[in-house]
């Protein structure tokens, strides 16, 4: 059960669609959110992230979809999983990306502050990478 839920949003000067089309290819993961792992790789139809944090991963996102819903389940070695919800929305001529931190029972508020933190910088980082090309 989780007990709190941050809401971290970063405008992106790109229309919504380009966003989502960046953001849901899991092989531009390790370009965005470098903290979530060091390498992408699909096996057999599912893709895994090898992360210094958490060992390697699985991370399944919402099947394609009109609405900007980036929503992936992240399932780590033990079979634990993790569902995050991310939204990208149009925001006037360009978008507005919404990642939804959760955090899970027993974390501090010092880890819990430091996954907030690490999601922010991916936001940033995605926010500079997608408005390169401008």
């Amino acid at each position: 059960m989780t007990t709190d839920t941050a809401h971290l949003a970063e405008r992106i000067d790109r229309p919504a669609n380009d966003v989502y089309a960046y953001v849901s290819d899991p092989a531009n993961l390790i370009a965005w959110a470098p903290g979530l792992g060091s390498s992408v790789d699909r096996i057999d139809g599912a893709w895994f992230v090898r992360s210094d944090l958490l060992g390697r991963v699985r991370v399944e996102f919402a099947p394609k979809n009109g609405f900007g819903v980036l929503d992936h389940v992240v399932t780590l070695e033990s079979g634990e999983q993790f569902l995050n919800p991310v939204r990208v929305v149009p925001y006037g001529e360009g978008s507005e990306i919404v990642f939804s931190v959760r955090r899970m029972p027993g974390t501090s508020d010092e880890d819990f502050a430091a996954d907030t933190g690490r999601v922010s910088a991916d936001l940033a980082r995605l926010k500079e990478i997608l408005e390169e090309g401008n």
